[in-house]
C-alpha cells in the first residue's frame, strides 16, 4: 500500500493483510500538471482523489467568469466534487490541480466495492465525510459571523500552508474577500 495512504488509514480502520492488498489494488496513481482539470464543470466526477503531494481545488465559476473556491485539498486529504461523485450526475463545480500533484484515484465502482466488501470502510468513510461537512459548515458560518480580518487570522492559525503555498487570488477567493483586502491584512500582520 502507498505509504501516504497507509498513514492516512492508520488509526481510522484496521485492515487485515488481504484487505490492505485489496484496498491498494483499488487506488491508481496519477501525476497531474499545474492547473490540470480533473473534473470539468458539467462533467461527472468518476473518482475520489487522495492527495499524496500537491493541492487540488474544487471551485464554482460564475457567468461573469469569477470563481468561488469551495474546497482545498492538500497532502493527506481525500476529496472530489462530491455531489457529482455521489449522485453520478454532472458537476456544478470544477476540480483542478493547483500544483503539479501526485494523487491516488479511487473509481466510483471501486469505492462502492470497498464500502460493501471491506469491514469498517463505510464507517471510516462516513466519519471522514462528517468531519469535512463540519469544516464546511464552520467556514460558511465564518462568512456570516466574522469579518475579513478574523477569517484571515483563523486561516493563518489553522491552515498556514494555504497562505504559504497558494497565490493571493486563490486565498482571497477562499476567504471571500478581495485581493486588495488580503494585501492590507497581510501588511498589518
Amino acid at each position: 500500500m502507498h505509504p501516504a495512504l497507509s498513514k492516512y488509514l492508520h488509526g481510522k480502520i484496521n485492515l487485515s493483510l488481504p484487505h490492505q492488498e485489496f484496498v491498494n489494488s483499488c487506488f491508481k496513481l496519477k501525476y497531474t500538471r499545474r492547473h490540470e482539470i480533473l473534473v470539468p464543470k458539467g462533467g461527472i466526477a468518476k473518482h475520489i482523489y487522495f492527495v499524496v503531494k500537491g493541492c487540488l481545488r474544487v471551485f464554482l465559476t460564475q457567468e461573469d467568469g469569477s470563481e468561488s473556491t469551495r474546497f482545498l485539498l492538500f497532502e493527506g486529504r481525500l476529496g472530489t466534487a462530491f455531489p457529482s461523485f455521489i449522485l453520478q450526475q454532472p458537476s456544478m463545480a470544477t476540480l483542478e490541480s493547483l500544483e503539479p500533484s501526485e494523487v491516488l484515484m479511487l473509481s466510483y465502482a471501486n469505492h462502492q466495492t470497498l464500502l460493501q466488501e471491506v469491514p469498517g470502510w463505510e464507517t471510516m468513510y462516513r466519519h471522514c465525510l462528517e468531519l469535512d461537512y463540519i469544516a464546511a459548515i464552520q467556514r460558511i458560518e465564518s462568512f456570516i459571523t466574522q469579518d475579513a480580518k478574523a477569517r484571515y487570522l483563523t486561516l493563518l492559525q489553522n491552515y498556514p500552508e494555504i497562505i504559504q503555498r497558494l497565490p493571493a487570488k486563490i486565498i482571497a477567493d477562499y476567504l471571500g474577500i478581495s485581493q486588495e483586502t488580503l494585501s492590507r491584512l497581510k501588511a498589518k500582520k
